[in-house]
């Protein structure tokens, strides 16, 4: 029989002791107080001839200066396109972003035009894709591929365009970078093509770096070189990193706090040490049961029962509802009002309330609902809409 995830989880190891030590397992912790990105209320919506898909649906979270944020959660929770949404890389049609805001050192780039964006992608936000292979262009040098971002934002050429380019390769720590930035991608290892991704994205020192499963390509030796590395970039620039993953070992080595997403919506949030040690959301707790142990023998793994839900077709109520074990009438019935637990620790479930929908403030509980918001719809019928679910 296979043991609950919050029999598992009472049972793994403590990670309290991680206060005392290096906070990210790479090194002291870097973070700083002043918030440099910040998304409220994030919709980004996709019309297919199935419905309309709710990939991002209401996503709030921030990133302070030199701090790290993981997002985990299963494929299609919404983790790459909150992040295209914050770069506005979302191919329209069929994907719109529909509402909300995202705050990027004190500026709503969903306000800009496609211009003022342009001088903002790869200058104030840069992005570190999971393939390498199909990020970097098989056709251009790794000079050529470096430098046009710094070409474009820094507006240099010549020898200052060169020493720039070997610059930003050292940083990535690429031994010989004079002579390896004549070679094409093919030329280098999978290691090797990673970074010189990173050495793009950092490359006109971007005030946040989005990491997008950037070690999926990787072997585990490489693997932990790379996150090091993004670990002393952090720690020389400053820069907040936002980094997608689906695992939580090096969520516990890399990041400060954890956002963990489902179904386009973020179900919990905190420090990595709440996390673990005290989950309270029910999804979380099941990620974590479903890690395998080393110190433990066991006849068979944990996993989660069912499917995440199709987005164009959610149930009502709580998406997690269909899977959990915990699961009771008002989960189906209304989302869940966002619980604070103590510090920056929150999380969106009716257990914590002790499945009292009274308990929940009415105006909270109003805007937790999802609302059918469709794509060039304008204020007024978004705000009809909105106190449609409110009534």
């Amino acid at each position: 029989m296979v043991d609950s995830p919050e029999k598992e989880r009472a049972e793994s190891t403590d990670y309290t002791d991680r206060a005392d030590m290096d906070t990210d397992g790479f090194g002291p912790s870097t973070v700083e107080e002043d918030v440099i990105l910040e998304l409220r209320n994030l919709r980004t919506y996709f019309q297919t001839a199935y419905g309309t898909v709710k990939a991002v649906d209401g996503v709030s979270y921030y990133v302070k200066r030199g701090e790290t944020l993981g997002v985990v959660g299963e494929s299609g929770s919404g983790k790459s396109v909150t992040a295209l949404s914050i770069m506005r890389l979302i191919p329209s049609p069929p994907g719109y972003i529909v509402g909300g805001e995202v705050i990027l050192d004190g500026e709503n780039v969903l306000d800009l035009s496609d211009g003022e964006m342009a001088k903002i992608r790869g200058s104030k936000v840069g992005m570190i894709l999971q393939d390498p292979m199909t990020a970097l262009n098989p056709v251009f040098n790794i000079e050529n591929q470096v430098g046009e971002a710094i070409r474009i934002h820094q507006r240099v050429k010549g020898q200052s365009l060169v020493d720039k380019i070997v610059h930003s390769l050292r940083q990535v720590r690429i031994p010989a970078a004079e002579s390896r930035m004549k070679d094409f991608p093919h030329q280098l290892s999978g290691g090797m093509r990673q970074r010189v991704v990173g050495a793009i994205s950092i490359s006109c020192a971007p005030i946040v770096l989005i990491a997008d499963e950037p070690t999926t390509a990787l072997d585990v030796t490489i693997q932990a070189g790379y996150l090091r590395l993004l670990k002393e970039i952090q720690a020389e620039t400053g820069v907040g990193i936002i980094f997608i993953t689906h695992d939580f070992g090096i969520v516990a080595k890399m990041c400060d706090r954890v956002a963990v997403m489902y179904a386009g919506r973020i179900v919990e949030t905190g420090d990595v040490r709440q996390i673990f040690n005290e989950p309270a959301h029910p999804y979380s707790e099941a990620l974590l049961a479903s890690v395998p142990k080393l110190e433990e023998r066991t006849q068979r793994l944990y996993s989660i029962e069912g499917q995440p839900p199709p987005l164009f077709d959610l149930p009502p109520g709580c998406p997690f509802a269909p899977r959990c074990e915990y699961v009771q009438d008002v989960c189906r019935e209304a989302y869940p009002v966002r619980s604070p637990l103590g510090g920056e620790h929150t999380a969106s479930c009716w257990k914590i309330l002790d499945f009292d929908i009274s308990k929940a403030d009415p105006d909270e509980l109003a805007a937790a609902q999802s609302v059918d918001v469709t794509a060039g719809a304008d204020e007024e019928s978004e705000a009809a809409e909105v106190e449609a679910v409110a009534d």
